[in-house]
C-alpha cells in the first residue's frame, strides 16, 4: 500500500472497533442509563478510549521494535500469529474479560478497555498495515531540506508510531461516541435485539484473512 491508503486502513480499523458494542459503547450507554444522565456516557467514553489507546500503543511499539530488528522474518511470523489468533477467536468467541461490574470508576473502565482490546487482538491486526507504511518526509522549519523521519522501508519511526495510535484511537472514539449518544438519546438498547450482528465472528475471520493476505502478497 502507498500514499494515504495505509492511514485510511488504520482509521477504518479504529472505526470498526468503535462500532463493536463489546469494545465500549454498550458499556457507556448502560452506565448512562443506570444514572439517567447523558453526561455519564461521555464520562465513560474517555477512559474506555484511553485503555484502547494504551493497548494499541503497546502493540505498535512491539511491532515497530520487531521491524527494526528482524524485518525479513517478521512478516511470516506476524501472519501466522494473525491466523492463529483468528482461529482462537472462532474457537473461543466468548473469551472476554468479565471482572468489571457496573459500579466502576475511570481507572476500572480504562483497565477493562485495555484487557478487551488485548483479548480481541486489536493491535495485532495493524501488523500487515505497519509493514507497508511508506517512508514519510517531514519538513523542519530550521532546515532548508526535508528530513526523512523513518528509516529504510520496513522500519517505523517514533513519529509514525504515535500517529498510528492517534489515528486509530481517534477514529474509534468518534464512531463509538456517535453510536453511544445515538443509542442513549434516540434508539435505545432494544436495537440489539432486532439488529444484532455477530461482530466477534466477523473480526475472527478478518484476522485470518489479514494473515493469509500478508503471506500471499
Amino acid at each position: 500500500m502507498t500514499g494515504a491508503w495505509p492511514w485510511i486502513a488504520i482509521a477504518l480499523l479504529g472505526a470498526y472497533h468503535g462500532i463493536d458494542p463489546s469494545m465500549g459503547w454498550l458499556f457507556a450507554v448502560a452506565l448512562g442509563l443506570q444514572e439517567r444522565r447523558r453526561g455519564k456516557v461521555f464520562e465513560a467514553l474517555l477512559p474506555i478510549a484511553f485503555g484502547h489507546l494504551v493497548a494499541i500503543g503497546l502493540a505498535v511499539a512491539l511491532i515497530a521494535t520487531a521491524m527494526a530488528t528482524g524485518a525479513l522474518i517478521l512478516r511470516p511470523i506476524g501472519a501466522v500469529a494473525l491466523i492463529g489468533f483468528g482461529l482462537f477467536r472462532l474457537w473461543r468467541p466468548q473469551a472476554h474479560p468479565r471482572w468489571v461490574a457496573m459500579r466502576v470508576n475511570a481507572s476500572d473502565l480504562a483497565a477493562w478497555s485495555f484487557l478487551m482490546a488485548s483479548a480481541h487482538g486489536a493491535g495485532l491486526m495493524l501488523f500487515p498495515i505497519l509493514m507497508d507504511i511508506p517512508p514519510v518526509a517531514v519538513g523542519l522549519p530550521a532546515m532548508s531540506h526535508h528530513v526523512l523521519m523513518c528509516g529504510p522501508r520496513g522500519h517505523l519511526s517514533l513519529v509514525e508510531a504515535i500517529a498510528v495510535v492517534i489515528v486509530h484511537t481517534g477514529a474509534m472514539l468518534i464512531v463509538m461516541g456517535t453510536i453511544a449518544i445515538a443509542v442513549y438519546q434516540w434508539i435505545g438498547l432494544q436495537i440489539l435485539r432486532s439488529a444484532w450482528i455477530n461482530l466477534d465472528t466477523i473480526w475472527a475471520i478478518a484476522l485470518i484473512a489479514a494473515g493469509l493476505m500478508s503471506l500471499i502478497i
